[in-house]
């Protein structure tokens, strides 16, 4: 194995929040010990053996521990936001760190963490609403650095979607999500904003990544249990997630609300065919925070926007 897939196979491992810290305690002790044999068995041969060995494996750590520590944390990304209260929501022991890769065409894809709550944010309105804010990663999988016009807001989704609801029922644009990019040495980092998606939690609850705009029958499959998954015929980059959600933080009262405050017919959430001829439009508003984006049903058709 060359060099630069060992670093793309390290790369891809995920790491618990503590091990860099872990892993320094490691290298410490590591050397230590590998002092203590290099003195008690110098003239030992297998003992010059093992201290090779142990020097082999504090390389090995070395190089985890760089892969684990190279991308911002999700407690950076909104500082970088200018969000200080959100960051120090990602550092809270309620905090989900999931650091999971999923490779697609020529993107690494990783869905670094999330944290849902009330006031958790000084950057939204909405703030004093239970909301899910989650942090995934962008990198090219053969190490050319990412701009942020390869990436225009409006040509990729970062949405929520909920076994057992239909994907063009649960999105960002009936959960009335937003989301903004950072790019920080040629690697892009999403933020996503939605109202929070702890309600579904006895359901299985995704985040998906995909080139693309509003969900649709082109872009996702539903089966008969409910369970979501990319159209077969579906091109371009995509990643699929499985949230680690508390099934305790369930509550059906709220998603009933949900649904009533939605507009929207039951046959909507539950129903695969649901969409079938309905089109959109996308407009686009300049505001002082960035683009605000809503998609519309064309004129004529029974869809909310």
């Amino acid at each position: 194995m060359n060099w630069n897939d060992y670093r793309k196979a390290v790369d891809a491992i995920p790491f618990s929040a503590d091990f860099q810290e872990r892993t320094e305690e490691l290298v410490h002790r590591t050397a230590q010990i590998a002092e203590i044999e290099k003195e008690c068995d110098t003239m030992k041969k297998r003992g010059f053996y093992r201290v090779l060995a142990i020097a082999a494996a504090v390389a090995m750590f070395t190089v985890s521990a760089y892969a684990a520590s190279r991308w911002l944390s999700p407690a950076q990304v909104a500082e970088l936001h200018g969000d200080p209260a959100l960051s120090q929501a990602f550092e809270r022991e309620n905090a989900v760190r999931i650091g999971q890769t999923v490779q697609t065409d020529d993107l690494a894809v990783t869905l670094a963490g999330l944290v849902s709550g009330e006031n958790l944010s000084g950057w939204t309105s909405q703030a004093d609403q239970a909301r899910t804010y989650a942090v995934m990663i962008l990198e090219s999988l053969d190490g050319t650095p990412l701009d942020m016009e390869d990436f225009p807001i409006t040509d990729y989704t970062f949405t929520p979607l909920v076994a057992g609801f239909t994907p063009w029922s649960v999105n960002n644009w009936t959960l009335d999500a937003g989301v903004s990019l950072l790019e920080q040495d040629g690697v892009i980092y999403c933020l996503l904003d939605t109202q929070s998606v702890e309600m579904f939690a006895d359901h299985t609850v995704y985040l998906a990544f995909y080139q693309g705009r509003v969900p649709s029958r082109d872009t996702f499959t539903m089966a008969e249990d409910g369970t979501i998954a990319f159209a077969e015929r579906f091109e371009g980059p995509h990643a699929l997630f499985t949230l680690p959600l508390d099934e305790s933080k369930a509550d059906p009262a709220a998603v009933e609300r949900f649904m009533e405050d939605s507009g929207f017919e039951r046959e909507w959430f539950t129903t695969v065919g649901a969409d079938d001829g309905i089109t959109y439009t996308t407009r686009e508003t300049d505001t002082p925070d960035g683009k605000h984006i809503e998609i519309v049903p064309d004129e004529g058709q029974n869809a909310k926007p």
